[in-house]
């Protein structure tokens, strides 16, 4: 017998091992094994599969060291999912597995599960008339009395049984239990020996402790239930939904209700979020309806946390629910019901480095087809990919045009920068109008949100004598100046470097600053608005654990009057206090040399406008570009998804970009610039050979040099037709990079694949 075993290695196959006859009668896929590899290593794979025919080679086969555990950590169904990931995304299975498994799992020993006591109420009284009948029992035994009532308030079990719903009774432990009640063990153990309640061992995941309790739910409006009704009817006959439901319309009830339907039916469901930012303020609202129920999984997780979330969702009592960003679609899942891709529109979905460069919203959509699952899309502002999908019937499509309440969008006003700049008005970086706008929302106790797309104090800093600018040893870029640590740094490479006392280039003094990141935006509030209350949301003010939340909450609950960020407040945020909305600079997302720029412009600006007033009085939007003239601006204005979709639609079947054409974007790194260019220029040739007319480049990125490699990009337009097969190109390209890589002097190249890049 012989195993197919996966390695955390950049190999793009699985390798073959003889399975030792002490472990042949209980070996199976997807068990964690440990295996020699190289000369003197010994790495922990897991089994792809069994057979009994060995490779054809001239290697000598080796033999599995040890068995890791005689229940599989992987399931079927997972491995199906990253194989299809390795082979879409052009990636090694080996690059699959370190992105799914937390560490823990691929260390060679097995980690213990931490457990505790909980206590919960017989099943026989989850009736309303069984539950009223113990208590009357339990008169005379007024301690009796006191716990178990304590105990249905702990885990509304009450409340379970009005609603008819097992899966909101929350768990209780009972050190929490006896605590809470001021009462002794001997109590507790009295209602155990009358049957009236249970006590049991339960997983303990650190993270998950739930804070509030459940509540009712909020009646839909007509509309809301409406949309409800058509989602449920689409997904009896396809697989695939988009809700495409304004800003503050009330998706996330909809979702809710949706998770219920699923949880009524014994599946579950995985709850996909682009931003670490907005779990934590969606978990807080999902928590007080599903209680312990709900699992929360993202990078700021510990490796503890990661691996005992893993390990509940591979035991016979998983998760009903699991909130996180993309790498939750790693997760074990039991009995998957549903997914839902919130804000599927967002970028961050797509994974960049290191491999696999997978898109999480895609992948869920094979997630829920290996599961014969359900998908729902939801967004204000979907991807053209995803709303062309729905005009072809391939997707179902449900609108949601009205806000919660009947609060109507906010009204936003353009401000021409440049007229403003000419007639020397301009008190950069806010116009009149919008410091107005913020002293008035300040003076009426409302909040301010401020979006400008670049973090740091400063994007440029330059000599004025000689033009000279700073840029970073590592990288082929320009340097950002931080005021907070009076350094530069390069936002490529993370290396910061001191501010030159001179200019190295001509001896001149005068180095000025040009620009205006979140940072000095931060500081010109304070000098226009000393009394305001500021937090800054970017990915400088959030690297520690638990920043976001703090950040969020504090703006939330009113300590703070001036939100100043990046893209991170566009996503999904919901704040009941916000009347004005600032969009400091629109040009630099309307000037990036990409062809789905316009598309990218609309979605931010859209979704950040929606942030203002989603509750009581309407919002008021400024919007600061020097292009008032853009017909983008005025689509933002009257919040013309269709027009802006119609028109890039038209440009991208003119110059055969998606969804009408496929892209694949093939990168070669090397510390050699003569290298790269000889294997680009290689490569290249072989794929015009190949593919003919489709292939662009090689080409100099912008940025063409990242900590010292010097970077070439090939592209391949493939056309979106039955004709051509997907599989097929994946093959050549393949093929041919590893002619290339074959070339002596050559082989040191690194090439990788970015497939339908963002």
């Amino acid at each position: 017998m012989y195993a197919e075993v996966i390695l955390p290695v950049p190999v793009g196959r699985s390798f073959t091992y003889a399975i030792p006859a002490v472990c042949a009668d209980i070996i199976k896929v997807g068990c964690k094994v440990s295996v020699p590899f190289g000369r003197n290593k010994l790495h922990t794979g897991i089994v792809l599969s069994l057979h009994e025919n060995p490779c054809s080679n001239a290697f000598e086969i080796k033999e599995i060291r040890e068995l890791l555990g005689s229940e599989p950590v992987v399931g079927e169904k997972d491995l199906r999912l990253w194989e299809w990931i390795a082979d879409y995304y052009m990636c090694a299975l080996g690059d699959v597995m370190k992105a799914a498994l937390p560490s823990a799992v691929k260390q060679t020993g097995n980690v213990k599960v931490k457990k505790e006591l909980h206590v919960k109420l017989a099943d026989r009284l989850f009736d309303k008339t069984a539950l009223n009948e113990t208590f009357e029992s339990l008169q005379k035994t007024p301690r009796r009395y006191a716990l178990l009532r304590k105990l249905v308030e702990m885990t509304s079990f009450d409340t379970a049984i009005k609603l008819n719903n097992r899966n909101l009774i929350r768990q209780v432990s009972r050190a929490q239990l006896l605590h809470e009640s001021n009462t002794s063990a001997a109590v507790l153990l009295g209602l155990k020996a009358k049957g009236i309640i249970e006590i049991y061992e339960y997983e303990v995941l650190p993270q998950q402790n739930s804070t509030g309790s459940i509540v009712d739910m909020l009646p839909l409006s007509d509309s809301q239930q409406k949309a409800l009704d058509e989602i449920v009817n689409i997904h009896s006959h396809k697989s695939v939904c988009l809700l495409h439901g304004v800003t503050s319309s009330g998706k996330t009830e909809i979702y809710i209700r949706l998770i219920l339907q699923m949880a009524a039916q014994g599946k579950q469901v995985l709850y996909l979020l682009p931003e670490i930012a907005l779990t934590t303020q969606i978990t807080q609202r999902l928590r007080r309806v599903f209680g312990d129920e709900m699992g929360v999984y993202h990078s700021r997780c510990t490796d503890a946390e990661r691996l005992e979330i893993w390990q509940k969702q591979r035991s016979d009592k998983p998760f009903q629910l699991i909130v996180g960003v993309r790498s939750s679609i790693f997760l074990p899942q039991k009995n998957l019901g549903l997914v839902i891709v919130d804000e599927e529109h967002e970028t961050s979905y797509k994974q960049q480095e290191p491999a696999p460069r997978y898109n999480a919203r895609d992948t869920a959509i094979m997630l829920a087809h290996i599961h014969n699952a359900r998908v729902l899309l939801g967004s204000a502002t979907p991807s053209i990919e995803t709303y062309h999908n729905t005009t072809l019937g391939k997707y179902g499509y449900v609108k949601l045009d009205q806000r919660y309440g009947g609060i109507m969008l906010p009204q936003i006003d353009v401000v021409d920068v440049q007229d403003l700049v000419r007639r020397k008005i301009m008190n950069q970086p806010f116009s009149p109008m919008l410091e107005q706008e913020m002293q008035q929302a300040l003076e009426h106790g409302e909040q301010v949100i401020l979006f400008q797309n670049r973090r740091g104090y400063a994007p440029v800093v330059e000599c004025v004598q000689c033009g000279w600018i700073p840029t970073c040893e590592y990288c082929d870029v320009s340097l950002t100046y931080h005021h907070e640590d009076q350094k530069l740094h390069c936002h490529y490479c993370g290396n910061s470097f001191p501010i030159p006392a001179k200019c190295p280039n001509c001896g001149g003094h005068d180095l000025r600053s040009y620009g205006f990141g979140t940072e000095k935006i931060e500081v010109e509030v304070h000098k226009r608005f000393p009394k305001a209350r500021t937090a800054r949301l970017d990915l400088d003010t959030t690297r520690s654990r638990g920043s976001y939340s703090k950040i969020i909450d504090d703006f939330a609950q009113g300590k703070t009057d001036i939100l100043i960020g990046t893209q991170m407040v566009s996503k999904g945020l919901d704040f009941g206090n916000v009347r004005t909305v600032g969009i400091l600079d629109a040009d630099t997302m309307l000037n990036r040399p990409d062809f789905r720029c316009h598309e990218r412009a609309y979605q931010m600006m859209a979704q950040v406008a929606g942030r203002a007033g989603r509750r009581n009085r309407r919002g008021h939007v400024i919007l600061q570009t020097r292009r008032a003239d853009n017909p983008l601006i005025s689509q933002v204005v009257n919040g013309d998804y269709i027009s802006m979709f119609q028109e890039q639609m038209l440009q991208r079947q003119q110059f055969y970009y998606p969804p009408f054409y496929r892209l694949i974007y093939v990168w070669l790194k090397h510390r050699n610039e003569v290298v790269v260019n000889k294997s680009a220029l290689m490569m290249t040739r072989l794929m015009q050979q190949a593919f003919g007319g489709g292939v662009l480049g090689p080409d100099r990125p912008a940025v063409a040099r990242i900590n010292m490699l010097h970077i070439r990009k090939i592209a391949l337009k493939v056309a979106a037709s039955p004709r051509v097969s997907p599989t097929e190109v994946r093959k050549k390209l393949r093929t041919i990079a590893e002619q290339v890589t074959s070339v002596p002097g050559l082989h040191s190249t690194m090439i990788f694949f970015d497939v339908d890049p963002l």
